[in-house]
């Protein structure tokens, strides 16, 4: 059976099937000052907290690109409480990252939680409209 997991971060990079946008998904952008890195991270999230479409967009090393392809398998098919447990760690020992390129799988996990963020200012925002 194939595994979607299985990837190196040479593979990642050549992947595309989870680059592209839609303007109604929530986002997380993050970036690196230090190194330049720029990570988008896009979440569909259906009525039941379940995320069903992931998308990303990083301008950055083939370990940002990589880190954010990860990103995007692991969120899709999980609740938004769900991804707040993905760490860092967890992206950088899949990928098997250098301790030099760690600022990559760390910024995935920002844009993971940025993406959470921006989800739960929306639904306070439909809250308040519905009262």
């Amino acid at each position: 059976m194939w595994n979607r997991f299985i990837f190196s971060p040479a593979e990642h990079t050549q992947l595309t099937t989870f680059v592209c946008f839609f303007p109604l998904f929530l986002k997380g952008l993050v970036g690196a000052p230090a190194c330049g890195d720029v990570m988008k991270l896009q979440i569909k999230v259906d009525e039941n907290g379940m995320i069903t479409e992931s998308k990303f967009k990083t301008f950055g090393c083939g370990s940002a690109i990589a880190s954010s392809s990860v990103a995007t398998e692991w969120v899709k098919g999980k609740t938004v409480d769900d991804i707040l447990a993905i760490q860092n760690a967890d992206i950088a020992a899949h990928l098997k990252l250098p301790p030099v390129k760690l600022h990559c799988s760390m910024l995935a996990e920002d844009a993971i939680k940025a993406a959470v963020a921006d989800w739960k200012v929306k639904q306070s925002s439909k809250k308040q409209e519905a009262a």
